[in-house]
């Protein structure tokens, strides 16, 4: 690994060891859950995550309960942004703004918005192998 890469990376728990992958446990918390009224608020969010990282044949390092750390690409953090919230966005306003200016009606712009983002999930879906060989995560021992 490069010394100049950005890496995001989360504390979690293994819950599961298998040959090959551990399942870490992680919990996501919302930036409000550091402040000091977060549990008068009501919009603070803490939710977990079961993760599967693959780990080779490091399997025997892991413990069910050790507590651990997941690191992922940071530039592969944001092309999951883009991948999964970024680009469906853009292609349901680029259908939704030409068939309205198409004069098409509403049901017919609606139901286009609601296939277009079908087939973009699907297409996502039939190619997730190889989107999957661009996000390693890593687990790395809590130090």
């Amino acid at each position: 690994m490069e010394s100049n890469q950005r890496i995001a990376s989360h504390d979690g728990i293994v819950t599961d060891v298998r040959r090959g992958s551990v399942s870490v446990r992680i919990e996501s918390v919302s930036v409000c859950a550091s402040c000091a009224a977060h549990s008068r608020c009501g919009f603070a969010e803490s939710k977990e995550k079961t993760l599967d990282v693959p780990i080779g044949s490091a399997a025997g390092t892991f413990n069910v309960g050790d507590p651990v750390t997941v690191h992922i690409d940071e530039s592969r953090g944001m092309l999951a942004v883009w991948l999964a919230y970024v680009l469906p966005a853009i292609l349901l306003l680029a259908v939704i703004i030409g068939l309205s200016l198409a004069r098409l009606p509403e049901w017919a712009v609606v139901l286009a918005a609601f296939v277009t983002l079908g087939l973009y999930i699907l297409v996502l879906y039939l190619r997730r192998r190889k989107v999957e060989r661009h996000f390693t995560l890593t687990v790395a021992h809590k130090s």
